[in-house]
């Protein structure tokens, strides 16, 4: 059976996505491989194995093009009104909280924050099937 370890999404500069991931998400570098061309940056949380890798081509100097096929990074939060306000104070700037409902039932609450390359990461409230 596989187990998913990472998710890897390529940025243009490697200190400013570091210093958003940490100030956003509480992620910290757990490995940072440098090589000839690329440096490979794996994120994580201590809550969690799974980790966000950011590789970072040395050469590049314009913002990567994300497609149309991208959605979004997930994560969970224990208090969603208090993540939302200390964004805010951090000057992150997340976008308003809302509710997803089925069949009249919560499913969800949660926002979305964009990181410094256009990647958007929804912010959920520990809830239901979002553990």
């Amino acid at each position: 059976m596989a187990k998913p370890i990472h998710s890897m999404i390529r940025v243009l500069e490697e200190a400013r996505s570091v210093a958003f991931y940490r100030e956003a998400l509480g992620l910290e570098v757990a490995e940072r491989l440098a090589f000839e061309g690329f440096t490979l940056l794996y994120l994580k949380s201590p809550e969690s194995p799974f980790e966000l890798e950011l590789t970072a081509n040395h050469d590049r100097t314009e913002p990567y093009a994300r497609g149309d096929g991208y959605g979004h990074l997930a994560v969970v939060v224990e208090d969603l009104d208090a993540e939302h306000a200390r964004l805010t104070a951090a000057g992150i700037v997340p976008e308003p909280v809302k509710e997803f409902r089925r069949d009249g039932a919560l499913l969800a609450r949660f926002f979305f924050l964009i990181d410094p390359d256009g990647y958007r990461i929804e912010v959920l409230q520990r809830h239901g099937r979002y553990r």
